[in-house]
């Protein structure tokens, strides 16, 4: 990695964030106005095309990735010091707000704090790495690793199309830096995530009349009843594996032995290894009623984010510039996924919830501490300017 950046150098970055944070307010504003769903192509590619037109005012090289069922994803470089592996910067600008949520939700500034559908996660992480690119190009600094972003259109929904691009990326690059929310309002980092899956056990049944044949039914509710007991044991919080089934349909009237049923079940895991235990775990389990057949679907969808020697050293690096800043930086594990996930599980150094500080996400209280903005963005410039 890079030699650290001088004290000098962080002031003029900081100079420079608070300087521009009524600027960076007002593209927040924006970008959080162009409200962009997962499911909503047209909107979403809309805010993309937006996106890529900052970046090139900024000197980045835009591509898109085109997607047929999402927004199209985007690609931005920025040169480097030549012969150096990039370093990448993650994030997507998709979030899980439909359609129409301003109405009830608008963009607001209020109690030194931003609200807004998305402001959170992860609108204000895009406007920091609008701003951190724009310090590097005024202040110019040069004598950095070139810079790969990349922000997808569907982390949301779980990033089908946009997993691959994500990986072929990240194989190029020597680190990188998830611009995905801290942890919490003290603004920890995240050097470890669970793995996310989910399974579905479908039990198809007999049906019968029940008040006129019920012996000649057999319940796929019944039977899906005690297969959810089964599952429930698959959870060992001492290992961090968690299993829950989340959400039930089955059957059709009161008067009628149900012939199907299904659960949806949510997996979490700490430790790659044991994805396979319960792939086998979920393959194992057999009828209670031989006249029910079970139909299993499913497994690990993003591997965990393991906690590496390489995210360490980013850790600590991310430490040495918040310190010169007076900043104290935290770190933490999360149970939830991010894009960051893939590329750890690469064995490429991941240093995650590098974003906007604050609460909510998902929410709607959804919200960021605005005196946190200009720290952050000026951290991420150095932290770029540095490894």
């Amino acid at each position: 990695m890079a030699n650290t950046a001088s004290t000098d150098l962080l002031s003029q970055l900081l100079q420079f964030s608070v300087q521009q944070q009524p600027e960076m307010l007002h593209t927040l504003q924006h970008i959080v106005e162009m409200e962009s769903p997962s499911d909503n192509k047209a909107a979403v590619d809309k805010l993309g095309a937006h996106l890529g037109q900052e970046f090139e005012r900024r000197g980045g090289k835009v591509t898109f990735h085109r997607a047929k069922d999402f927004g199209n994803h985007l690609q931005v470089e920025f040169p480097g010091t030549s012969g150096q592996k990039p370093v990448m910067l993650l994030g997507h600008f998709d979030t899980v707000w439909s359609m129409g949520t301003l109405a009830n939700m608008p963009f607001r500034v209020a109690d030194g704090r931003v609200h807004g559908p998305g402001v959170l996660d992860m609108k204000t992480g895009i406007v920091m790495l609008l701003y951190a690119m724009r310090a590097l190009r005024e202040l110019e600094v040069h004598n950095h690793r070139p810079i790969t972003i990349f922000l997808d259109s569907d982390e949301e929904v779980g990033s089908a199309s946009s997993r691959p691009i994500t990986e072929a990326i990240a194989r190029q690059c020597e680190a990188v830096l998830v611009l995905e929310p801290a942890q919490g309002p003290l603004g920890l980092l995240k050097t470890s995530r669970k793995g996310v899956g989910s399974y579905t056990v479908h039990v198809h049944g007999r049906a019968s009349h029940a008040g006129v044949d019920f012996e000649k039914g057999h319940s796929a509710i019944v039977e899906l009843s005690r297969q959810i007991l089964e599952i429930a044991k698959f959870t060992d919080l001492g290992r961090g594996i968690t299993v829950n089934p989340g959400v039930i349909q089955g059957g059709t009237r009161s008067n009628v032995v149900a012939a199907e049923a299904c659960v949806e079940v949510d997996i979490r895991i700490a430790r790659a290894a044991d994805a396979g235990e319960l792939e086998h775990k979920f393959s194992e389990l057999r009828s209670f009623d031989p006249n029910c057949r079970l139909e299993i679907s499913g497994g690990l969808n993003r591997p965990p984010m393991e906690r590496t020697a390489g995210t360490v050293r980013l850790l600590e690096a991310a430490r040495d510039l918040a310190k010169a800043m007076e900043m104290e930086l935290g770190e933490s594990a999360t149970g939830g996924g991010s894009d960051g996930n893939f590329t750890s599980a690469l064995g490429i150094p991941t240093l995650d919830g590098l974003g906007a500080v604050g609460e909510g996400a998902h929410a709607a209280n959804e919200s960021v501490i605005l005196k946190h903005l200009p720290h952050r963005t000026a951290l991420l410039a150095g932290l770029v300017a540095t490894i």
